[in-house]
């Protein structure tokens, strides 16, 4: 049974990748997951300084998800190299280095830093956090997509995934964007932004105001965004927003997704990704399907 997919020459052993924000750097999942279950862990979000992140509180949890207020909270370029990257070659499984900036000039800093680190085996360039009281995300901007993207894959070797926001108006024409610049692989759901209120202090429940929802309650809005770009370009897709068991991973699959991204669940179960590929591997031993391949796109 063939599980392995690859996004351009970036081979995952399983398709299952854990998102950016619910994974830390990876250590914190020693002990609690089963590495083998896993093709590639996400880090948190890089940015070229260190950020303290939002105020809090910074989780909420409401109704079928979670809203969260992170802002990004990391020890910048220089921290993650001198105290994060040395201990990631330590993890069974490949590692995703999730980027962030605040200019272009900061993601090509970043970026050039990182471009020669064997223990990162791909780059994810977040153009949607949901979080930072911008007036504008850059993934956004169908011009400002395509301008950065094409910045970064002039300055790296290293698989290229750009992380979409699922907040515009045709999601198609921004990863058409992204395709077009020369990225490896598109990453499409981030949350979607939201907040909630305490009546009782007349106040929002988050210290910043408002956050990005994820969880259950986004997976049928994520899947279809995923199935819509799927059908409209050519690279590869990893593909998530509310998976939580193997039959909503299949529903990705089927939607077109090379990956499936595990991100809220992995809060509540950090050995989530076991039992989704689990099901996954019984679902096509059932379907008497020899590879993934065979379903992805099949819908």
């Amino acid at each position: 049974m063939k599980i392995e997919t690859k996004i351009a020459k970036f081979k995952l052993l399983t398709p299952i990748v854990c998102a950016s924000g619910t994974v830390g750097f990876g250590q914190e999942l020693i002990g609690l997951c089963d590495f083998s279950s896993i093709g590639a862990i996400t880090t948190k979000t890089i940015t070229l300084n260190s950020r303290e992140g939002n105020p809090p509180p910074r989780i909420y949890e409401s109704g079928e998800g979670v809203l969260n207020s992170v802002g990004l909270e990391n020890p910048g370029l220089e921290g993650f190299i001198e105290e994060k990257l040395p201990k990631l070659k330590n993890l069974k499984t490949k590692c995703i280095v999730s980027v962030g900036g605040f200019s272009i000039n900061e993601y090509k800093t970043i970026v050039k830093a990182l471009g020669s680190k064997k223990d990162v085996h791909a780059l994810e360039i977040n153009l949607s956090c949901p979080n930072l009281q911008l007036k504008k995300l850059i993934s956004q901007d169908e011009k400002a997509t395509y301008q950065i993207t094409k910045s970064l894959r002039k300055l790296t070797k290293k698989p290229l995934i750009i992380k979409i926001t699922p907040e515009v108006t045709d999601i198609v024409k921004i990863a058409k964007m992204v395709e077009k610049a020369g990225a490896d692989a598109i990453a499409m759901v981030n949350t979607f932004f939201s907040m909630a209120i305490n009546i009782e202090t007349q106040k929002p429940f988050l210290g910043n105001g408002y956050g990005g929802y994820s969880g259950r309650a986004i997976k049928p809005m994520s899947l279809y965004r995923v199935w819509r770009v799927a059908q409209n370009v050519k690279i590869p897709i990893i593909g998530g927003g509310g998976i939580e068991t193997a039959s909503d991973a299949i529903e990705f699959i089927l939607a077109g997704a090379t990956a499936v991204s595990l991100g809220t669940i992995n809060l509540v179960n950090p050995n989530s990704a076991q039992s989704v590929l689990k099901g996954i591997k019984n679902y096509m031993k059932r379907k008497k399907i020899t590879g993934i391949e065979a379903i992805r796109g099949a819908i």
